[in-house]
Parts: structure tokens; C-alpha cells; sequence
């Protein structure tokens, strides 16, 4: 059985929010192998109504394969 290539994929899930400021939506996108974090608010404007306004963030698991990678020994 292979496994699920996630690769330029991501999903966004109902947030249940504590306060106004978080966002609608959290969820994941992974973008040529990077994992990212994304957020997403539904806005409302009087020119185009309901729409996304987006935040992309650094995935805290990526980051930290990083850092471990960073810390192997070379040798």
C-alpha cells in the first residue's frame, strides 16, 4: 500500500473560537514539500460581500525539522 503524497495540497476546518480576533478557519497546506499553517477570517465588504482574508504561517513542525536537521551531527 503507498502513502497518501500530501504534496501541494492543504484543508481548512471550522475554528471554535474563544474571542473575535482568532480566525473562522484553521488548517494546513503543504506547498512543494513545505509545510504551512493557514488561517482564514470571513470578511464582509460592501464591493464584492462575503469573502477569505488569508494568513499563511510557517508549520511549528516544520520548523522544528529544521532545527533537529540543523543540530545532527555531520559526521
Amino acid at each position: 500500500m503507498s502513502k497518501y503524497d500530501n504534496t501541494d495540497k492543504g484543508a481548512l476546518f471550522k475554528n471554535d473560537k474563544e474571542n473575535e480576533r482568532q480566525p473562522d478557519f484553521r488548517g494546513t497546506i503543504n506547498v512543494g514539500g513545505t509545510d504551512y499553517q493557514l488561517a482564514a477570517w470571513v470578511k464582509t465588504s460592501d464591493k464584492v460581500g462575503k469573502y477569505f482574508s488569508l494568513s499563511v504561517s510557517e508549520s511549528q513542525m516544520q520548523t522544528k525539522k529544521e532545527e533537529v536537521a540543523s543540530e545532527e551531527d555531520p559526521f
